[in-house]
């Protein structure tokens, strides 16, 4: 049975994945293995039998266990897991000596308690039955809430207001070779500098900032970044039009102040009895630690305003994968795994005892974005890479596989208690390529931080593309999340025993301008609970909150949630 070998591919990897030379060679002893399943699957466990004379016949679909040197058989799981090792090991050329000295030099994982609400936790790993159905909301934390709109105008500075205040200044890079690149890389920061140097700098409205005579040549460079470095411990100071409206913090610029994360993220915690807190953050921070500018001029959404040309750039733009280590993540990204420390910290001085959710973009999905720049414009980009430019798309896959698991394997030191990916533009690939390309990084993740983290929930979305939930439930994931278009009459069946099931429920049920009442939505979210049924299950949406959402309604929903399921719970005991 093919899809038995999962099983092996598992204990392989929880045996080889101590080292990047052992991850190598198990990924060969996978690809081979798949090569010789497809003659195996017809045959009996009984033709591989020590006693077993003759030819195999088309009958049994049993996993046999490993036999071990005569011809004995393993007797259990554990002496099954042992002989297993012993004959790879054998196979590599390695010494059991050698293999102990390895094992020592393994790096650990932790991850932190579990809370006291513990139930979301234990709804997604699937041990156990639970109490009632858990439930928290993509998008909980943000722009359908009164109170996060308060905060922003309680803290808002205008974009050229930042400029003025030092701690936005300080974070210029002392590096000579790259400090033009950052200054035009991180302009939100930077162009205060930029403009005291002599380059000129524009805001015409609309467009964003604008550097209308950039460096024409490298000549340019050691004159302007000797000047650069002479002038940083200065305070530069810009004076704009006093005319210019306030707007506040934007999303983006909120992410850069730990402080406003904390407040965003704790916020709906405070509003609604949701069973689980997300980190308030978003999926391009990874773009922007490869050196990838991201920008949100409003009105726009987020942008990348100069993407990837060609592939050329992958090899001279992107850092390499033996550079995505944890001290590059702490450096590059260290602000979120600060924001995630502070949020610990604010729950407990709250009382708020639920889990917090550390998430990323998945691979394509960042690819997507830095090779088009918007989600918006350019989408037929991401197919047009993958069929034209095969091998640099896997390079940078590669590359954001690795610095993805590094990422979230981050937050969870820092103390999030479950992980949530995104494939979020999902729906720009065909199923062809989604397979291909998309599928082998997604399972690369899972296997990988579920080896590290056995207990910690780790949930997938791959919004657009659910037709690959039942192929994702194999990877190792815990939960798959459905969007608004997966048929709920068959999602079970597709899931399993293997996953929990997530999301679906229409957020649009949810906005009073759609004629939605206390009622309608007491009796969508019932419905919902029927269809789905109240264990392996976490509520939540089929895409994200809008903002034209009513709390009161938001409120209702998870009320409902907790109420009914807890009924059909009772019941069926």
């Amino acid at each position: 049975d093919e899809s038995k070998c999962v099983h092996t591919f598992d204990r392989w990897d929880r045996l080889f994945m101590d080292s990047e030379e052992r991850y190598h060679k198990t990924m060969m002893f996978r690809d081979l293995t798949l090569e010789i399943v497809h003659y195996c699957t017809s045959l009996t466990v009984e033709a591989f039998a020590p006693n077993t004379v003759g030819g195999a016949t088309k009958s049994s679909s049993l996993f046999a266990t490993t036999t071990g040197p005569g011809g004995k058989a393993a007797a259990s799981y554990d002496e099954d897991l042992e002989l297993t090792r012993q004959i790879i090991i054998s196979s590599m050329g390695v010494s059991e000596d050698d293999a102990e000295e390895d094992d020592t030099t393994t790096d650990t994982y932790t991850n932190p308690a579990p809370p006291a609400n513990d139930l979301m936790i234990r709804a997604a790993l699937g041990r156990e039955p639970v109490e009632r159905t858990p439930v928290w909301l993509f998008r909980q934390a943000g722009r359908h809430l009164p109170e996060y709109h308060a905060h922003k105008e309680k803290t808002g500075r205008s974009f050229l207001d930042m400029l003025a205040y030092p701690e936005d200044v300080e974070n210029v890079p002392y590096n000579p070779a790259g400090a033009i690149q950052s200054m035009l890389q991180f302009s939100f920061r930077i162009l205060v500098i930029a403009e005291a140097l002599g380059i000129e700098v524009t805001m015409p409205g609309g467009v964003g900032i604008l550097i209308p005579s950039p460096l024409k040549g490298l000549e340019e460079v050691d004159y302007t970044a000797s000047l650069l470095l002479m002038k940083l411990h200065r305070p530069v100071w810009l004076e704009y039009h006093a005319h210019k409206e306030k707007t506040g913090r934007s999303f983006l610029d909120m992410l850069a102040y730990p402080e406003d994360v904390v407040e965003c993220t704790i916020q709906p915690c405070r509003c609604y009895p949701i069973d689980a807190a997300i980190l308030f953050s978003d999926i391009l921070v990874i773009a922007e630690a490869l050196g990838i500018e991201v920008t949100m001029p409003g009105g726009v959404g987020i942008l990348i305003p100069n993407p990837l040309k060609g592939p050329e750039e992958v090899d001279y733009s992107i850092p390499t994968i033996n550079e995505i280590t944890p001290s590059f993540i702490e450096e590059k990204i260290g602000t979120v795994l600060d924001s995630v420390k502070l949020i610990r910290e604010k729950m407990v001085e709250e009382s708020i005892s639920i889990p917090l959710i550390g998430f990323s973009g998945a691979p394509f999905t960042l690819m997507f974005y830095m090779i088009g720049g918007s989600s918006r414009k350019n989408l037929e980009s991401g197919m047009t890479w993958l069929n034209e430019y095969p091998e640099q798309s896997k390079k940078l896959l590669d590359v954001l596989t690795k610095i993805i698991i590094e990422y979230m394997s981050a937050q969870v030191e820092s103390g999030a208690h479950m992980l949530q990916l995104f494939e979020a533009m999902g729906m720009m690939l065909e199923e062809k390529e989604f397979d291909e390309f998309a599928l082998p990084c997604l399972e690369k993740i899972a296997i990988e931080l579920k080896n590290r983290y056995p207990d910690v929930p780790l949930m997938v979305f791959s919004r657009g593309a659910c037709y690959a939930n039942e192929k994702l439930s194999h990877m190792g994931f815990d939960v798959v999340t459905m969007d608004g278009d997966v048929d709920r009459s068959t999602a079970r069946e597709i899931a399993g025993d293997r996953v929990g099931l997530q999301g679906n429920y229409d957020p649009r049920e949810l906005i009073e301008e759609n004629d939605k009442t206390p009622e309608t939505v007491r009796e969508s979210a019932k419905k919902y609970l029927d269809d789905f049924g109240p264990q392996r299950l976490i509520a939540n949406l089929g895409e994200g909150l809008g903002g034209k959402e009513s709390p009161e309604l938001v409120k209702v929903f998870i009320d409902t949630i907790h109420e009914y399921s807890e009924e059909l719970i009772q019941k069926s005991d």
